[in-house]
């Protein structure tokens, strides 16, 4: 069974912003090599809707398929200070009470956040409009860190890249890493980034051309997660002094060495719970755990799950 995703477009919208969720989810492929989702464009009032760059799109389905749909986006949204149409705020008010996924990337989250999706829920949005977010939305626990956040069945991203980003987490949650990790690869984007937005707010960039020590250390210890990594370790790799090598490592990821392996060793760790049938005593030592009761908890922590549970969600029946 696929699962519906109803884009939800709007006058004013950046072209850019309404391809991302598109380009993701017609991507995802289920265990069977079937499409997975089922996606249509739709909008409060189909016809011709302006975009950001001058030229008009053709939307032809209206709300009904997103009264349906299991999971709806808004993708960015025009101004701040205009409220969604009564119509808008329905169907997503409606979705929500029903458990259905709404996700506001970007600037979506100021759709979110008007009609009350996120108050006192922790959220997040593009850097740039952080501050007229907290001004308008006091209730909200914005957090402008993070590239998204999940918060039960409501998810905010930050600017157009991490809503490529927040769509891969949910192919991931949805169909599992092997899933998103196909779409990512197709897309040409990495299938989990590290770290916040902090790390491209007026940051320097780095060259990351063929022969650059430092991101074939990186390459080199997501190849040997079960070695005790540690910063002298992996400076010494990269050819660095301590101090560079964890200055560099801040700017590209950031995030912490140590934040950076755990996220390492647990993406492993869901990739040899889909493609194998080995103990989770096995699975932990592999990924770089030091015992089974660490990586349960991490799952627990981080995923909302067990171990046990998430290979019955990702493998397909008689494969366990």
């Amino acid at each position: 069974m696929t699962i519906r995703v109803a884009i939800l477009a709007f006058d004013g919208i950046i072209p850019f912003h309404l391809s991302v969720p598109f380009a993701v989810f017609e991507t995802a492929k289920d265990a069977a090599g079937r499409p997975a989702y089922d996606i249509a464009i739709c909008a409060a009032t189909p016809g011709l809707l302006r975009t950001s760059m001058g030229f008009s799109i053709q939307v032809d389905r209206d709300l009904d398929f997103a009264r349906e749909a299991e999971v709806l986006i808004v993708p960015s949204w025009s101004d701040p200070h205009v409220l969604p149409s009564p119509a808008l705020r329905d169907v997503l008010l409606d979705a929500a009470g029903r458990g259905a996924q709404v996700i506001g990337l970007c600037m979506g989250a100021f759709v979110l956040a008007a009609i009350g999706l996120l108050d006192g829920r922790p959220a997040t949005t593009h850097w740039q409009w952080v501050e007229p977010f907290r001004r308008l939305y006091p209730q909200v626990r914005l957090n402008p860190d993070v590239l998204y956040l999940h918060s039960e069945n409501i998810v905010t991203s930050a600017g157009t890249s991490a809503s490529i980003d927040c769509c891969l987490w949910l192919v991931r949650n949805q169909l599992g890493a092997e899933a998103a990790n196909s779409v990512a690869r197709q897309l040409v984007t990495p299938p989990f980034r590290e770290g916040g937005q902090a790390q491209y707010i007026e940051q320097p960039v780095y060259n990351s051309r063929s022969g650059d020590r430092f991101l074939a250390t990186l390459a080199w210890a997501t190849e040997n997660l079960t070695e005790p990594l540690s910063v002298e370790c992996l400076a010494l790799h990269a050819e660095l002094s301590r101090r560079s090598f964890t200055r560099r490592f801040n700017a590209v990821t950031g995030t912490t060495l140590r934040q950076w392996l755990l996220n390492q060793r647990l993406a492993l760790a869901q990739r040899f719970l889909e493609s194998s049938d080995m103990q989770i005593e096995m699975v932990a030592q592999k990924s770089g755990f030091s015992s089974a009761m660490l990586l349960r908890r991490y799952f627990r922590q981080r995923l909302q799950t067990t171990p046990l549970a998430y290979r019955k969600t990702f493998r397909r029946e008689g494969e366990y």
